[in-house]
């Protein structure tokens, strides 16, 4: 086993699969058996390994080896993106330069090894012939692909990542199917070749008779013949070494001596969105709340949701979320999915994350995603909720955009300035905590309300309170939307979650919590408190 373990310290992967347009915004993903064989080979005229004469036998031997197998890969995580740019065309058109949009793609590798594996036993010299290639392997594609490449020891663990093989069967589920170019066998081209040329030639005439003096005709039909056979390589060595002039001047529309293969890889081993999170160390310190900003492309603030849809925009980031860590097969977050990787709910305090959507700037739309967890934002959560770039709502006619604003503790937040930081203040309380609290969001029993026990509304709220390491309020009154207008918004709030389990009641309380002490936020009760429901602020 021969294992190349690639690096790209520019974080960029440029190479466009053959037979495409490099504005198709294809990327050649795993990079293909072809492309490595070429980039080795010139590797060695460029470092002076061997010179115009072409490769030594030793190297020759080494190609056709690797040639002979197709290599498997272990891809890390990457990102499909690119740029746009109007190229010059060196021509006027209406009295100024023409020009030509050309879009540069490319695979963002923002970390990771890239692990290439032949199945293929190799002398001690060939060895150190590939290794001392790949340690002079300068990019790997286009030249802005810098490559910091090694043969890995033959005792050596592989990088994680994502296994990419070659099957020619239907994919499973998860699974992709690529075409990439690999060379044919040494043995194969050449029986390829022989047939070929016997078929190209067999529609000229011979020249008989060998020695004797040929004449003006007969040297005419010899170079007929080798004409016709120039387009056919000796060998699978020279194969490679064609450029694509002069494949372009024998009309070749795939270079001799390749094939095309297929090849299985994840389906989200190539990303068309914000790359999935890494697998981060444990000892990464937590954060405490992130918060996010949420606004149109067109910046009109009034088609941002209205503050009703609270618990389904805080479900559908979510959602987004807990998909980014959970389809990665890389990483878990108890902070994110509110379950330990058994799949067993959180006991005790609630210490999981609650996405808490905002209206900061009190014109009635949501504006701000406050992510907070008593527990922590691991490295894993904190990866997700960077990486997710857009959120949507109902009769929405384009995405929201997310923006990362702050990220810390809650002592870092209430800090904030402006009036977005006042109105996040009243959410977090002040330094120092407040004493009276009053419904942001109304209160949904997490229980079925009795007319007397426990389960009384007064009993919830306490039981609620405990369950998070709260004092019992002194006093609980419900407010009266008739006597304070700005609580008649309270009655059109959806109450019940989409995808998860139902309001034991639908009916949800503006309430006033006053305690005997101050106490600090956020405070988020009953059901749907994951979600916004239940959100108290300080009393203005």
């Amino acid at each position: 086993m021969q294992t190349l373990l690639l690096e790209f310290p520019g974080r960029r992967y440029h190479a466009t699969p053959w037979g495409h347009h490099v504005n198709e915004g294809l990327i050649e993903w795993p990079p293909s058996p072809w492309r490595i064989l070429r980039a080795l080979l010139a590797t060695g005229y460029t470092t002076g390994l061997w010179n115009g004469d072409g490769p030594p036998a030793i190297a020759r031997s080494l190609l056709e080896k690797l040639a002979g197998v197709l290599p498997g890969y272990r891809l890390p995580l990457a990102m499909g993106t690119h740029s746009r740019h109007y190229m010059p065309l060196a021509r006027l058109k209406s009295g100024q330069e023409d020009k030509t949009l050309v879009f540069d793609t490319w695979a963002q590798v923002d970390g990771g090894v890239l692990a290439v594996t032949w199945d293929v036993e190799l002398t001690q010299e060939e060895s150190a012939l590939l290794a001392a290639l790949a340690e002079r392997m300068g990019y790997l594609g286009r030249s802005e692909s810098w490559t910091a490449a090694r043969l890995a020891q033959p005792t050596e663990t592989l990088p994680a990542g994502l296994d990419c093989y070659p099957s020619d069967a239907p994919p499973a589920p998860g699974w992709e199917q690529v075409p990439v170019m690999a060379p044919l066998t040494g043995e194969a081209y050449a029986e390829w070749r022989r047939s070929a040329v016997e078929s190209v030639l067999a529609t000229l005439p011979v020249v008989q008779g060998a020695g004797k003096k040929l004449t003006k005709e007969e040297k005419k039909i010899l170079d007929q013949r080798e004409r016709a056979e120039a387009p056919y390589p000796p060998d699978l060595i020279a194969c490679l070494h064609k450029e694509t002039s002069w494949l372009q001047l024998h009309g070749w529309s795939q270079p001799p001596g390749t094939r095309r293969v297929f090849y299985w890889r994840p389906a989200h081993a190539l990303e068309a969105g914000a790359p999935r999170p890494h697998h981060a160390s444990s000892t990464t310190p937590l954060v405490e709340a992130m918060l996010l900003s949420m606004t149109t492309a067109s910046g009109n603030d009034n088609a941002l949701p209205s503050i009703v849809r609270t618990l389904p925009q805080a479900e559908l980031l979510h959602r987004a979320l807990v998909s980014f860590v959970t389809r990665s097969g890389i990483d878990f977050s108890v902070a994110l999915v509110g379950r330990d990787e058994a799949g067993k709910p959180l006991l005790g305090r609630h210490e999981h994350a609650h996405i808490l959507p905002l209206d900061l700037d009190e014109d009635g739309h949501l504006d701000h995603v406050l992510i907070w967890a008593p527990m922590g934002l691991d490295a894993t959560a904190r990866k997700a909720v960077r990486a997710v770039r857009q959120t949507y709502t109902k009769r929405g006619i384009e995405p929201l955009r997310l923006a990362l604003e702050g990220a810390g503790c809650l002592e870092d937040l209430r800090g904030l300035p402006g009036i977005f930081g006042r109105s996040l203040k009243s959410v977090l309380g002040p330094f120092g905590g407040a004493t009276e609290w009053v419904s942001q969001t109304p209160f949904v029993p997490p229980r079925y309300l009795k007319k007397t026990g426990k389960n009384i509304l007064a009993g919830q709220v306490a039981a609620e309170l405990s369950s998070r390491g709260l004092p019992e309020s002194i006093e609980l009154r419900i407010i009266d939307p008739n006597e304070d207008i700005r609580y008649l918004r309270h009655r059109h709030f959806i109450r019940s979650r989409r995808r998860g389990p139902e309001a034991p009641i639908d009916c949800g309380f503006s309430l006033a919590l006053r305690f005997h002490k101050p106490v600090d936020g956020p405070i988020c009760l009953g059901y749907g408190s994951h979600f916004g429901l239940g959100l108290f602020t300080t009393v203005a």
